[in-house]
């Protein structure tokens, strides 16, 4: 049998302004109020980064040690922070589940486990999704209403975080280094370094 040591606490923030520090404070508490063994806590922590799918740096360590069979539970904040998709969340919750991981989500009270569990997570990876697209639906009728009235801005025209050099990006892609790699020397998330080099 393959030996489970490592309790994952995974966090994520979907763009470079925002924090997982607040995520990060309760989770801590909830460790700590539940007896886990906090030697054992590893973080994996994604910031920068969509929820729409799960091409995230520090989700794809976390699920790597799954699948090796080193992780024995993985604590989340809330479902969406592991993924806004119904499909992409409760296919990875169930794999994760069916291979002898606890999935806990402190916020919303639940402790994942068996068939139950998988459709409890199905419901709530469901609202999620919903939640996202209204959100989309709302921010488009804003944008639309705003140009109606000339009063939309949107995003300055090459505009980037503040200190970044976008040709950096370019120049460090031809020298081979991933979108990842890019992100990481630069400071902010993959999917801003994508768009740095196809700019």
């Amino acid at each position: 049998m393959k030996n489970r040591n490592i309790i994952a606490a995974y966090l994520r923030c979907s763009s470079d302004d925002q924090s997982t520090e607040a995520q990060r404070a309760d989770l801590e508490r909830y460790l700590e109020r539940e007896g886990f063994d906090l030697s054992r806590v590893q973080w994996f922590i994604d910031e920068g980064t969509t929820g729409d799918n799960l091409d995230r740096p520090a989700f794809e360590e976390l699920d790597r040690l799954i699948a090796n069979g080193a992780v024995a539970t993985v604590v989340v904040w809330k479902l969406d922070r592991l993924s806004r998709s119904m499909i992409d969340g409760l296919t990875t919750v169930s794999r994760w589940l069916e291979s002898g991981v606890r999935f806990v989500s402190t916020t919303q009270a639940f402790d994942f486990r068996g068939t139950i569990g998988k459709m409890v997570a199905a419901l709530c990876f469901g609202f999620a999704e919903i939640e996202q697209q209204s959100r989309r639906e709302r921010q488009a009728v804003g944008i639309q209403h705003a140009k109606a009235n000339g009063t939309y801005k949107g995003r300055a025209k090459g505009a980037t975080k503040a200190g970044v050099d976008p040709s950096r990006a370019k120049e460090l892609r031809s020298k081979g280094l991933t979108f990842r790699e890019i992100a990481a020397a630069l400071g902010v998330s993959a999917p801003t370094a994508r768009s740095y080099c196809m700019a």
